[in-house]
């Protein structure tokens, strides 16, 4: 027996929760399915356990660093078993309190790999859905390295759940994943080694502050080789050894942990999306400007398992899901705009990004002045002893528009946040300039970088 619904959302994280509870508060009849423990990525393996881990490590080294100036801190270190018992706190909880609101506001919960058996039609496990839409918003998972001895990785989920730190860890790849999960180790005491296949890691941010950043984690003691690829992995006697190929040569590092954190992909390949003749890629779903399938307009997708839009970041797959409720509910009529999206990858100090890199800028021919400065000698660096920090800011000539802010230091996470505002509302940089803010915070060092 078939069961019939409006909507049937795969996934469960936050483009999903946000399609679903809006298409059954106007009165659909709504079905969920996912594989996993309900909640997502970011609740459960990704933003919000990693955000935990980076406050104790924050801590430790904010404590670390005012040695000599007010603080002793002669035995302050990270007690990890305890530490991720305070993780899973926030953890742990979620799936049941997922379950129970998806209960009370009516929606069917499915547990279960979905696949299309028809357009518009799912088989999970033993029960056979059909929907008048459907909605995938299955996020991503670790990328195949495709190399000798890959089952001997561990990903960023299972690093997030590890129940000890081993001392020496090392990590493939040069984006978010690697350097946060590094920065942690790091204040934990573990012998960090990072791989990246390219000359520059974290890409998607400015390359003179990524530049600052990438020194500062070498002097805390992180071994960065970059243009230097993994070739192989395989177990010893005494862990695990890794073959990098760089300039023409082969060598080896030995680990005792070592962590995929070279990309991820759309967790998509096995949805059976031919049957359904939804077409897709190895970047995911292909969709119009409304979101929708650009082959089957009963299917939808948002957040990470779509193809173009926005970056893979938590709040994009929630503004996505939202655009597909209402495009849904009232016929296709909204495009997402991911105009001043800001990013931020959570290394202690954070590094923050928002609108265009100079490059970019350059290369659409704006003509803008850059405004940038290192900031360690400014009061708010000084006073926590924070020895990595700056900034770059994109003002355009005619407009007054802010292109672009970056930022590097404590607090730049939150203080992006503000350019964001500016750049996505069309704010011309004086009225930023202008702004009183509390004083002293970080807030407060805005004007000075316009």
């Amino acid at each position: 027996m078939k069961l019939k619904f409006d909507l049937i959302a795969i996934g469960t994280g936050s483009a999903a929760s946000a399609a679903a509870s809006r298409c059954r508060a106007a009165g659909w009849q709504v079905a969920i399915i996912d594989s996993r423990p309900f909640g997502g990525t970011c609740a459960l393996r990704g933003c919000d356990p990693k955000k935990v881990l980076v406050g104790a490590a924050d801590a430790t080294d904010w404590a670390r660093r005012m040695r000599g100036k007010g603080i002793r801190a002669e035995k302050i270190e990270i007690d990890w078993p305890e530490l991720m018992r305070f993780k899973q706190s926030f953890t742990g909880p979620v799936p049941k309190q997922r379950e129970a609101g998806l209960a009370k506001a009516g929606i069917a919960a499915f547990h279960g790999r979905a696949r299309f058996i028809g357009p518009s039609t799912i088989q999970v496990g033993d029960d056979v859905l059909e929907g008048r839409y459907v909605l995938i918003a299955t996020g991503q998972k670790p990328a195949d390295l495709k190399i000798p001895g890959a089952e001997f990785l561990t990903d960023s989920e299972q690093f997030l759940e590890l129940e000890r730190l081993p001392q020496r860890i090392l990590f493939i790849g040069g984006g978010y994943i690697a350097f946060e999960f590094a920065h942690i180790a790091l204040r934990a005491g573990s012998q960090v080694t990072i791989l990246h296949q390219g000359a520059r890691p974290l890409q998607r941010f400015d390359p003179e502050l990524v530049d600052q950043l990438v020194k500062h984690t070498r002097e805390l003691g992180a071994d960065i080789q970059l243009s230097s690829e993994a070739v192989g992995v395989e177990q010893t006697a005494g862990g695990l050894r890794v073959r990098i190929a760089a300039s023409g040569r082969q060598h080896t590092v030995d680990a005792d942990l070592v962590v995929h954190a070279a990309g991820r992909e759309p967790e998509i390949d096995d949805l059976n999306l031919e049957v359904a003749g939804v077409e897709w890629d190895k970047g995911g779903i292909k969709v119009n400007g409304f979101l929708q399938s650009v082959s089957n307009p009963a299917v939808y997708a948002a957040g990470d398992a779509k193809t173009n839009g926005g970056p893979p970041l938590t709040p994009v797959a929630a503004y996505d899901g939202m655009m597909v409720a209402a495009n849904l509910l009232k016929g296709n009529h909204k495009k997402p705009d991911y105009s001043g999206i800001p990013t931020a990858v959570f290394t202690i100090p954070s590094l923050a990004s928002v609108g265009l890199r100079e490059s970019e800028a350059s290369e659409r021919g704006l003509k803008f002045q850059v405004k940038k400065r290192t900031t360690t000698e400014w009061y708010q660096s000084r006073r926590i002893a924070e020895a990595c920090s700056g900034y770059k800011v994109l003002i355009e000539d005619e407009t007054d528009r802010i292109l672009g802010a970056h930022l590097l230091g404590d607090g730049a996470e939150e203080v992006i946040n503000l350019f964001a505002l500016a750049i996505r509302n069309g704010m011309p940089a004086s009225d930023l300039k202008h702004q009183l803010f509390t004083y002293p915070t970080h807030s407060s060092d805005v004007p000075y970088m316009l």
